[in-house]
């Protein structure tokens, strides 16, 4: 076989293989949206239940549950307002939350929409954190000084952060982490 039909053969292979890479990729990016309308419950501001399904609003980052915020230099109950804030937006007839991917809890990433076709992961950003693509939400609620930048407050994160340090996980980890040589 002379060079010139090695490099086209060679030329084609290459082509196919990336061909079938591309539809694969594809394929695997194409995952079925699962829907979920029905008596939503708010476990706390960025999370909901539905039966036995577990949901995460994706983009959002509220207060914890319990987390507590200052406002004109009072303590304020953050986390619960969140949770009832959201509670009162899913209560809404018509409330559909869509997703396709998990979280590393198992829980459903999903957006959801009023019946009115509101967004509310949108709507709870303006209360709360954007990690995603809320940013222009955060931002309008950072200029009105609304939600929590109505005063001063810790990160979600930060706050998840000390409870886990608190318990004792981390110090655990890095002990079996040790013991395995992963350190």
């Amino acid at each position: 076989m002379t060079r010139g039909l090695r490099l086209i053969r060679d030329g084609v292979t290459a082509f196919a293989l990336l061909a079938l890479v591309a539809l694969i990729a594809a394929k695997l990016n194409d995952a079925a949206k699962i829907e979920h309308t029905g008596a939503f419950h708010a476990a706390d501001g960025d999370s909901l239940t539905l039966g036995d399904e577990r949901l995460r609003l994706e983009g959002v980052d509220a207060p914890e549950l319990n987390q507590s915020c200052e406002r004109a230099g009072k303590a304020w109950a953050c986390g619960r307002a969140a949770r009832a804030a959201l509670q009162e937006m899913v209560l809404a007839s018509g409330t559909l939350c869509q997703g396709s991917r998990r979280d590393r809890y198992d829980r459903l990433l999903v957006i959801c929409r009023s019946g009115a076709g509101g967004d509310i992961n949108a709507a709870m950003v303006r209360m709360a954190i954007s990690y995603g693509d809320y940013g222009k939400e955060e931002a309008e609620a950072r200029a009105r000084k609304a939600g929590l930048w109505a005063g001063t407050f810790e990160r979600p994160r930060d706050v998840r952060d000390h409870a886990r340090q608190r318990s004792g996980f981390d110090g655990a980890l890095r002990f079996i982490a040790r013991i395995v040589g992963w350190e």
